[in-house]
């Protein structure tokens, strides 16, 4: 099992931060050889969910994911949303949190719990490294893009 915590200070306000970060579909953008498919009737609130399927062909696999919590921030208050991982391959949860910071910017916070079946733990250093440099660099990027 790989944990890991993502953390940047952007000069946003909390709704639109929370908005490039929640547009489930952007994140196919940003992440190499996915796509992601939303399940369920927008707008997004609890219980939806929505399917990352990654790689080539018949190396490709699926995370489908579902929002267990929601609760958007307001102009000055924080917002969180928890996403629970209940494919095949990889299980696990995230949480995303947006929230005042200084300056008027906001803070954001993604932690994640990620657990790759079929890969031994003793790779899980491996995992979270590869996990943080992923998600890090989609989370850059989806927060500088409108």
């Amino acid at each position: 099992m790989a944990n890991f915590l993502l953390e940047r200070t952007v000069p946003l306000p909390l709704p639109e931060a929370w908005r490039r970060l929640t547009e489930w579909p952007r994140h196919a953008d940003v992440v190499p050889l996915t796509r992601v498919r939303v399940t369920t009737p927008e707008p997004t609130h609890e219980g939806t969910r929505f399917v990352a399927r990654s790689g080539l062909g018949p190396l490709s696999f699926e995370d489908p994911m579902e929002v267990t919590v929601w609760q958007p921030p307001g102009d000055d208050t924080p917002g969180r949303c928890r996403l629970e991982k209940r494919g095949r391959v990889i299980t696990g949860w995230a949480e995303i949190e947006v929230r005042p910071g200084p300056g008027g910017r906001a803070r954001v916070v993604w932690r994640e719990e990620l657990r790759v079946r079929f890969v031994p733990g003793v790779l899980d250093g491996v995992v979270e490294r590869a996990a943080r440099y992923v998600f890090g660099r989609a989370m850059n990027r989806l927060l500088r893009r409108a």
